[in-house]
């Protein structure tokens, strides 16, 4: 993009620069002025505290901190970079860092820090009537953590995860400010890039819908647990997956074959994954990363004490078990009728 000065004589294209060329820097400039002109890159938010740093354990500081008209606290970080750094990183940890903070405390934080402005007047009140409201809600107050990325340019990586941040339900805004001219001529082109304004409403209500299909997956999962009995020992409560691992463990220490198991489960594909030799996790994960079919570890039971060693090789139990998971280990315990083993619901 570029931006043009207009005079009576012409337009004339004025060139792009970087703020470190022209000496500006993050807090003395950029900083210092954005607070009181918080608008620029946040409408509607109001600063309560700037180089926040009031927690335990911890130096980080985040560079402005602010409350908007819904309630929620706003997260300001400002970079005069051409990449962004790791700024979507440093907000998330701020965002959750600051996430417990209640009215009162919000009240002392601004507090101090128009006292530090010089500004003579009352927090609580300022507070208050920013919000429209004669007395604070606490059930209302701070419910979500937005956050606002304000840099001359983002990286790939960076756009990359706040895209991905924003669909797993956070907020997080990018705004561009591109400095263009010369110290004592400098213009600033500002536009929020993501989510794009003209798309934003349209995002929003994604999210609603992408939100509302996740709680209707959890809420459809089968979460039953069961108890698996060997010998006199009971496994209580096991989740589905984890009662699949000890019944088949349980049967193959009582002689059945893997291969007889992939008989009766001859619906499931690939239940096992196998390598050759008796091994342990390290060296299983290392063959199986070998093998010309991909081996993602988080798909399979690899642990030491989770492998099953039989006739010179080395087997691990894949932990993907779907509404059929329940039948498999029904159907093996009628095929083979382990006397000692026994399969139940946790009631």
């Amino acid at each position: 993009m570029t931006i043009y000065r207009m005079t009576d004589q012409a337009i004339e294209a004025v060139g792009e620069t970087t703020f470190a060329s022209v000496s500006v820097s993050e807090r003395d400039d950029i900083q210092r002025l954005i607070k009181r002109q918080i608008e620029i890159i946040s409408p509607d938010t109001l600063v309560i505290a700037e180089e926040f740093s009031d927690w335990e354990d911890s130096k980080r500081r985040i560079d402005l901190l602010g409350i908007d008209t819904d309630a929620n606290l706003v997260v300001i970080e400002l970079k005069r970079t051409e990449d962004g750094g790791h700024m979507e990183l440093q907000a998330v940890r701020y965002a959750a860092m600051v996430s417990t903070l209640d009215f009162e405390r919000c009240v002392r934080i601004f507090a101090t820090y128009l006292a530090r402005e010089g500004d003579d007047r009352d927090a609580r009140t300022t507070i208050l009537e920013f919000l429209g409201k004669d007395e604070p809600e606490e059930d209302d107050f701070a419910q979500d953590v937005r956050m606002v990325l304000a840099a001359a340019e983002f990286s790939r990586e960076v756009t990359t995860a706040v895209i991905w941040l924003n669909d797993q339900g956070l907020d997080i805004r990018c705004v561009r400010i591109k400095p263009y001219g010369d110290k004592g001529n400098l213009l600033l082109d500002v536009q929020q890039v993501i989510p794009l304004p003209e798309a934003q409403d349209y995002q929003v209500r994604l999210k609603e819908k992408q939100q509302k299909e996740r709680e209707s997956r959890k809420s459809s999962r089968d979460l039953s647990r069961f108890d698996v009995q060997v010998g006199d020992t009971v496994h209580r409560n096991l989740p589905k997956r984890r009662a699949v691992l000890m019944l088949i463990h349980a049967l193959t220490s009582t002689g059945v074959t893997i291969a007889d198991i992939c008989k009766v489960m001859a619906w499931r594909k690939r239940p096992f994954c196998v390598v050759d030799g008796e091994v342990d996790s390290p060296t299983f994960e290392s063959l199986a990363r070998k093998q010309a079919d991909r081996f993602d570890p988080v798909r399979w039971f690899y642990e030491d004490a989770e492998l099953i060693h039989s006739d010179g090789k080395t087997y691990a139990l894949t932990n993907q078990w779907g509404p059929r998971g329940e039948k498999a280990m029904q159907d093996l315990i009628a095929h083979f009728r382990p006397a000692d083993i026994t399969l139940e619901r946790t009631s």
